[in-house]
């Protein structure tokens, strides 16, 4: 983080050489100053930057893909099979090709700096005499990641739609069920579904948050991540622990695909979000507990 991203009270404080007085910033004044300032540090490197444009690739790809390919009837996913018919399937092809790997790692680059890349380079420190309370400064960060979770799902998302779209119109779209709803209610479920996912990855990220709070070094963390997120799908995959699925991680990813039901099969997207929800609790919770007694020295 630069000195730019610090607050004021802060940079005043490191410039003069008095330490900033707790009494300087009421603690009851709501700002959303240090959130904007976190998503500003996020979405401004070059890297993250470089990374939304690779995770683009890949619905640029599958659509193009597709139109120039002969289409097989009866190979493939049914998001794959459909994409000729409505251009709205390639949104969702893409987001169950990234699901797997893609954008669980841009979370967990994410979530795995968020703590341990402030302490790596010295400014965890520092932010934390501002004063920042250590809960409210966990709660910065994972509302970050949660953002961004959600801003880099819809963001594939919508390249997928607007590629499908222009290659293969719109219109009417068929839903798995194997009935017709029209344009306006297809891209609202394609939107729920895409938000759906984003909410899913934010429960990794609550995961990578903890870690992250264990380590100064992010690579290390974003390393775990990954490492437990490919492990999930793993373990999902072995019929023989049928009984732990329902409690993995990701088990609950692929139900995105109930948005496109007819009537939207509410009940493994309700178990999704339920799921995804005790994650983010209890590994904030694990985190905050982590965090609030850790000596930082960085």
């Amino acid at each position: 983080m630069s000195a730019a991203d610090l607050t004021p009270g802060l940079r005043t404080g490191l410039s003069t050489g008095v330490p900033t007085s707790p009494v300087a910033r009421p603690l009851r004044h709501i700002s959303t100053r240090f959130l904007r300032s976190e998503l500003a540090l996020i979405f401004g490197r070059r890297r993250n930057q470089a990374g939304l444009g690779i995770l683009a690739l890949v619905p640029i790809m599958i659509a193009v893909t597709v139109k120039v390919s002969t289409p097989r009837a009866g190979r493939g996913p049914d998001f794959f099979t459909s994409i000729t018919s409505n251009g709205l399937f390639v949104a969702l092809a893409a987001l169950s090709i990234e699901l797997t790997l893609f954008l669980p790692l841009a979370v967990a680059v994410i979530a795995g700096d968020s703590v341990a890349g402030e302490a790596n380079i010295g400014t965890l420190r520092y932010l934390l005499t501002v004063p920042v309370h250590r809960s409210r400064l966990l709660g910065v960060k994972f509302a970050a990641i949660t953002i961004f979770s959600l801003v880099v799902t819809v963001w594939v998302s919508l390249v997928g739609a607007v590629a499908g779209l222009a290659l293969f119109g719109g219109g009417q779209m068929t839903t798995l069920s194997g009935t017709e709803i029209g344009m306006g209610s297809a891209v609202l479920r394609v939107l729920m579904a895409t938000i759906y996912l984003g909410l899913c990855f934010a429960s990794l990220g609550a995961i990578g948050l903890f870690i992250s709070t264990m380590t100064e070094q992010p690579i290390g963390a974003t390393i775990a991540v990954v490492v437990i997120n490919v492990m999930s799908f793993i373990l999902d995959s072995i019929p023989q622990l049928s009984w732990m699925h329902e409690w993995l991680p990701t088990h609950w990813w692929m139900s995105f695909g109930d948005f496109l039901r007819s009537p939207v099969a509410w009940s493994d997207v309700t178990r999704g979000l339920l799921t995804s929800a005790g994650y983010m609790l209890v590994f904030w919770l694990a985190a905050w507990a982590r965090f609030s007694d850790k000596d930082v020295s960085g």
